[in-house]
């Protein structure tokens, strides 16, 4: 990724200067900008087909025929009567709104573009609109004057365009006086628009890769043990350590499904590596599957249709292996669909147990209904029972700072465990200002589907203010990586570091325990799991350790 001052369309100081003057006609006369830079290309019509969606044509989002269904309008309104005769919160999200505002300067991208209608409110008002012409009495009567409008072709563009610019990352519902999701909001509003066969292919074809192969990245079963081969591989050298590779193992204990982003990408593999590492150590019981193969689920920005046809493979091959408990790795929206859907979409997995520690004998009770817990939580049980042999001082040269990831911290409650693992691995970490963190934290920019280049001007200004908080903390103490517990985040804070905070790099939080554990058998650690060489360990001794050991 270029540096800012040598790349040639985006510049820091064009996405700073912001102009602020709001339109001169209001919200509802003023046409959409599909400005480059700031869309996402169609799904395209084959990953449609083998999903059997509706509508599948080519398309692009410059043509002012967008190819719709006849009857388009119809089924717009059908199924926004079925969603709002299905969806309790829909209804009542969509007749709360007192429009105060307390929302409003809360979207990231709304900070870093200053589109109003970016604001969460105004988003939200583009759905709301049509659901007072259509279904209310004084919307019907007073149109207009009730923030009622008709559903045209025009307003379908304005629901693509913007709401493929919220990644829901719920921040705005946070300060939400009556609580109302806008996320919510957003997962209708793309159901609506897939009736039409509207979708960013981003996010569908991802989906389609997912139904067919288990992951989003269309990796066969071989693809992935090839893989998984190189990462034992990458091990041995950087540590000594031979690592077991159980995969579709039958009667294991343990499932470990993790995001296939860290199969394959930049920084997650070391992630994926770390945890491998770890297990290998403990001597946990556990398997890979080729058929799960990725505990992620774009399906969260699809429908939620899509999130169940996805996310029941899990349990599936929880049940085919005969394991007694699921583990799931360093993910985001993983975790959302995990803990708020699965249990009601997918299960009750009643032929699993209460995930137990076979390392401290600690009982998950929180987790009795989905049976999986998350990684974050193991870890922290096995440090807070002195299960790992850590030295700190191995993570000496790294300044390190923490990103709460939207879903497993705003959505999901974890917000000690990671900390708490930090501060027992790494000896220089640094909390970012408090009101870009924990519940409030900002979004990478680049969540819900929205991770891809073509919209690089947009992930760049709603990373804008992660990337700001970075930079302070670079500025301040120092701090030359970037921890996160989600392999979006992973991934896209990378762009979004290089952008606003030249020199910090990203990391998982797996991989910086590995390389503060002293394991059993390791050779001379002068290397960490990215092969580099550790500052100050040329001279360093062979140490030995159990981490099994009190």
């Amino acid at each position: 990724m270029p540096k800012p001052d040598e790349m040639s369309y985006y510049q820091q100081e064009d996405l700073l200067n912001i102009d602020a003057t709001p339109p001169k006609t209001g919200w509802m006369d003023t046409p959409v900008d599909l400005r480059p830079g700031s869309f996402i290309y169609p799904g395209k019509a084959k990953n449609l087909k083998i999903l059997d969606l509706p509508n599948p044509r080519d398309w692009a989002i410059g043509d002012d025929d967008w190819k719709l269904p006849e009857g388009w309008k119809k089924t717009v309104l059908e199924g926004m009567a079925d969603r709002l005769s299905k969806y309790r919160s829909f209804k009542l999200f969509m007749d709360t709104c007192v429009r105060c505002g307390a929302c409003a300067d809360k979207c990231h991208f709304f900070i870093g573009g200053g589109d109003p209608k970016n604001m969460p409110v105004l988003r939200a008002e583009l759905l709301r609109s049509i659901y007072r012409k259509e279904f209310t009495v004084m919307g019907k009567i007073l149109g207009k004057l009730a923030g009622a409008r008709e559903l045209t072709e025009d307003v379908i563009k304005e629901w693509f365009y913007y709401f493929y610019q919220c990644t829901e990352c719920r921040r705005c519902s946070v300060f939400c006086p009556y609580g109302i999701d806008t996320a919510e909001i957003t997962m209708i509003a793309r159901e609506l628009l897939g009736l039409l066969g509207l979708y960013i292919n981003w996010s569908i074809e991802p989906v389609a890769n997912c139904f067919r192969l288990g992951n989003h990245l269309a990796i066969p079963p071989h693809g992935m043990m090839d893989t998984l081969e190189f990462m034992v591989g990458d091990i041995e050298e950087a540590t000594g350590i031979r690592v077991d590779l159980p995969v579709n193992k039958k009667g294991a204990e343990v499932l470990f499904v993790t995001p296939s982003g860290d199969f394959v990408a930049d920084p997650g593999i070391y992630t994926c590596m770390a945890q491998m590492l770890l297990f290998h150590e403990l001597g946990i019981d556990y398997t890979f599957s080729t058929y799960a193969s990725d505990g992620g689920n774009f399906g969260l920005f699809t429908s939620h249709e899509m999130i169940k046809r996805l996310n029941a493979k899990v349990y599936a091959e929880a049940k085919r292996l005969g394991v007694k408990w699921i583990l799931g790795g360093e993910c985001g929206h993983m975790w959302r669909v995990m803990h708020q859907y699965m249990d009601t979409m997918n299960g009750p997995a009643d032929f699993l147990e209460v995930p137990k520690s076979p390392i401290t004998g600690t009982v998950f009770d929180h987790a009795k209904s989905t049976k999986m817990i998350h990684i974050m939580e193991f870890m922290a049980d096995l440090i807070k029972h002195n299960k790992l042999k850590l030295d700190p001082s191995r993570n000496d040269h790294i300044r390190v700072t923490f990103h709460d990831s939207c879903n497993p911290a705003r959505a999901m409650g974890i917000l000690e465990e990671p900390r708490y693992v930090l501060n027992a691995v790494c000896n220089n970490f640094f909390e970012m200002p408090r009101n870009t963190i924990r519940e409030q934290t900002f979004c990478c920019g680049g969540g819900a589907g929205l991770g891809t280049d073509e919209n690089m001007e947009m992930r760049l200004r709603g990373g804008l203010p992660r990337g700001n908080a970075v930079r302070h903390v670079q500025e301040k103490h120092g701090v030359n990586q970037l921890a996160a517990m989600c392999a979006i985040d992973r991934a896209t804070l990378v762009t979004v570091c290089d952008y606003w905070a030249p020199g910090v790099l990203v990391t998982g939080i797996s991989e910086l325990v590995a390389n503060a554990m002293v394991f059993t058998g390791e050779n001379e650690r002068k290397q960490n799991l990215r092969l580099e060489d550790i500052p100050g360990r040329e001279e360093d001794e062979p140490r030995e350790g159990d981490a099994n050991d009190e």
